[in-house]
């Protein structure tokens, strides 16, 4: 084959071949680099939430806006709330995949994060707050390195339990008999006895033995059971009420407040949001905190990081809130040392 030359194509050198070649190479770039210059998507943010009005999705957003993101701007939000119907999550989880969300903010764990992994597999997903045990549950793979598509904020504190307990016992000093109020759903994943041996469950046992109270079992799946929960509550002759972290105490906050006064029993929750609806007193972590948190998360995955790469944090802050109203419809007086302590009262 006759070799080719430069001469055969009227161009008498390399340097002007190179030139030539250049200019063409440049002209068929052009466009690409234009098309690269151009503002790329605006990342959209999946929000999948329990509340109909929630106060803990306003502090995700106030936590996007401090690290620079505005609604509309740079980031676009698409939030499907369920209103405290849990049959739907499965259905909004599937509306927020379709939407092409580049992560999915999820406010608790249990119904709302399962809807969400069944929904994708691939799409980051944060947890916001989360009570369960994921790494017991398999889903992910430690608190250090969860090495799949989740990540987040677990609130997963049992040695709480008892010190709600303690808290509960200086308010009431006379109390002996306490009803624990829990959702077994969770539990039972792990076998029936699981309760038995749980941390929340030892924590309390514990706290207390050593305080000289005897505590009553009071089991919950649904609202259809509040009715029946306290009923079962006043037969045994409960002098008092704890109720262990769970979503379903924070959406019918009002129900349990409300037939925990009629009941006359003074009761300690893991929510603030509980005692802001007339419960007595809650101990716990600051809600608003966590959601401020999680939206650090957003910004880092939104800037390349992987869920599988970024640590669960633990809660640091806890926030101790009485409501003295319901103190005196109770005909309680808060001894001054547990007011002193309090981060909010409220009169």
């Amino acid at each position: 084959m006759k070799p080719f030359r430069n001469e055969e194509c009227g161009l008498r050198n390399g340097p002007t071949l190179t030139l030539v070649l250049a200019l063409a190479l440049g002209t068929l770039a052009a466009p690409l680099a234009a098309e690269a210059q151009q503002p790329g998507r605006v990342p959209r943010i999946g929000f999948l939430g329990t509340l109909p009005t929630n106060p803990r999705y306003e502090a995700l957003r106030q936590g996007l806006h401090e690290l620079g993101y505005a609604e509309g701007q740079n980031i676009a939000i698409e939030r499907q709330d369920s209103e405290g119907r849990v049959e739907r999550l499965p259905d909004l989880a599937t509306k927020l995949v379709q939407f092409k969300v580049d992560v999915i903010v999820v406010d608790a764990c249990g119904a709302p994060l399962n809807a969400t992994i069944h929904a994708t597999s691939t799409i980051p997903i944060v947890v916001a707050a989360c009570n369960d045990d994921l790494v017991a549950t398999g889903l992910i793979s430690s608190l250090a390195r969860p090495g799949g598509n989740i990540t987040g904020l677990s609130e997963l504190t049992p040695e709480l339990g008892a010190k709600r307990l303690e808290l509960l016992k200086e308010a009431v000093q006379k109390v002996r008999r306490v009803a624990v109020l829990w959702n077994p759903a969770y539990s039972e994943r792990f076998g029936p006895n699981f309760r038995f041996w749980s941390s929340d469950w030892v924590e309390v046992r514990a706290a207390a033995q050593v305080l000289g109270i005897t505590i009553q079992s009071v089991e919950i799946r649904g609202p259809d059971d509040f009715d029946t929960a306290f009923s079962a509550m006043t037969k045994e002759r409960a002098d008092a009420l704890i109720a262990f972290s769970d979503p379903l105490f924070v959406l019918h906050r009002r129900l349990v407040a409300d037939l925990a006064a009629k009941s006359r029993l003074p009761a300690v929750y893991a929510s603030r949001e509980v005692v802001d609806a007339g419960g007595l007193l809650s101990y716990g972590p600051s809600s608003t905190d966590l959601f401020r948190r999680a939206a650090v998360y957003v910004g880092k995955i939104l800037k390349g990081a992987k869920p599988a790469d970024l640590p669960m944090e633990q809660p640091t802050k806890f926030e101790l809130v009485i409501n003295l109203k319901t103190a005196k419809a109770l005909g309680l007086t808060i001894p001054q040392s547990l007011l002193i302590r309090a981060d909010e009262v409220i009169r």
